[in-house]
């Protein structure tokens, strides 16, 4: 399990984990309680890194593979740049399910071994263009679009294409240099392509990637010169930073109405068979209440736990990892693994909805969506707002 160590960045964010380990090892205990994987036992081993460069995920990956010789690492395994997930996937040839993964990424690992149990920003970004097209939300509008270097593939080669596809007038395409967490080069940057979009007539801009997406500065910038513009992401990770306004008393909250594409709302996903069963395996082995999205659970120094996210994930991958793996058969090596993800079809996806399908060329498995936009106005610091029915969409 390679963790983020949130010491390192609490100055930045407004929503720390803590006790990680405990919440993981709650899933892998129920797991190796029932029985383990075909008879055999998980055994977990832990490491936290600092997410703020390479450094962190390369250490990690040397000493998971190198040292403690696993065969998955599972966990936030996070580097935006992909040499992180490369360093696992493709130089130790180890299995890695993790999050915040594009298809860019995805695509430099040998087939199979590099899982993601929600969507790539690519086939994000083509799923809400195809629900905003439905809507008819952007016929007439001049669109821009908006992502920091790591994020230029996909604005370029995903986002730019998907407008243009839909025959809409594009404004001046802005990617931002961001290094580490000195935005100041970028916030100069943002100011001068504002200004161009202002002059442009551009009424609604498309932000890739949580650097620019999940940096408040940035949206509050955006927002603050320009009052009436569309935001759309292309992922939804953007609840973070928009609750983290609502609960400071921010109003207007910049992240108003920003649109992207979800499955379940976190109150429908609440009222689930698999959130009762993630949150009853957290509850039993630790002892603690599983504290539902609607829940605010302080934490130290004023800031907010996401323990519910972090049970979610947990269930996530631990689980999809015994699927897999218990599919596989006794004998778990990386050949029968790849074959086995290559016809798995239909997954059940905790901490998602009903959808979810893994497949030969298809490592993303989240197939829940529905167009949303965030709403501060729902309790008790805002979330996801539906706008249309979930639909089961495998493709992009």
């Amino acid at each position: 399990m390679a963790l983020i160590d949130f010491n390192c960045v609490k100055d930045f964010v407004d929503s720390i984990r803590i006790n990680q380990d405990q919440v993981y090892q709650a899933f892998i205990d129920d797991v190796n309680a029932k029985g383990g994987i075909n008879g055999r036992k998980i055994v977990s081993v832990y490491d936290s890194y600092c997410p703020i460069n390479t450094a962190g995920p390369l250490s990690v990956c040397t000493k998971l593979t190198e040292d403690d010789r696993v065969f998955a690492i599972t966990g936030n395994f996070f580097d935006t740049s992909g040499d992180g997930q490369t360093c696992v996937t493709k130089q130790h040839q180890r299995v890695l399910l993790s999050f915040n993964l594009t298809q860019a990424i995805i695509d430099k690992a040998p087939p199979g071994l590099l899982l993601y149990a929600g969507a790539t920003n690519e086939r994000t970004t083509r799923v809400v263009l195809k629900l905003l097209e439905k809507q008819r939300t952007l016929v007439g509008k001049k669109v821009a679009a908006l992502g920091a270097t790591q994020e230029a593939g996909v604005v370029n080669g995903t986002i730019v294409p998907g407008l243009r596809k839909l025959g809409l007038q594009l404004g001046t395409t802005a990617i931002l240099t961001i290094t580490g967490t000195d935005t100041t080069a970028a916030q100069t940057q943002l100011d001068s392509f504002i200004e161009r979009w202002k002059g442009e007539g551009v009424e609604a801009i498309f932000l890739a990637g949580n650097e620019v997406s999940g940096a408040k500065q940035f949206v509050t910038k955006i927002r603050s010169a320009m009052p009436k513009v569309i935001l759309i992401s292309d992922n939804t990770d953007v609840k973070g930073p928009a609750q983290d306004l609502t609960k400071a008393g921010v109003k207007p909250n910049p992240y108003e109405g920003i649109f992207s594409a979800g499955g379940p709302t976190p109150i429908e996903y609440d009222k689930s068979e698999h959130w009762k069963y993630c949150a009853a395996i957290y509850e039993k082995y630790t002892g603690k209440h599983a504290p539902n999205s609607q829940e605010v659970v302080p934490g130290p120094g004023g800031k907010t736990l996401e323990t519910n996210a972090s049970i979610n994930d947990a269930c996530q991958v631990i689980t999809m990892f015994r699927d897999i793996a218990t599919r596989v058969g006794k004998n778990l090596n990386n050949a029968n693994w790849t074959k086995t993800v290559d016809t798995f079809g239909h997954i059940d996806n905790y901490g998602s909805g009903p959808y979810s399908s893994l497949h030969k060329g298809k490592y993303d498995a989240e197939d829940n969506f529905r167009l949303e936009a965030f709403d501060s106005s729902i309790p008790p610091i805002g979330n996801w707002r539906g706008i249309t029915a979930v639909e089961n969409i495998t493709g992009g």
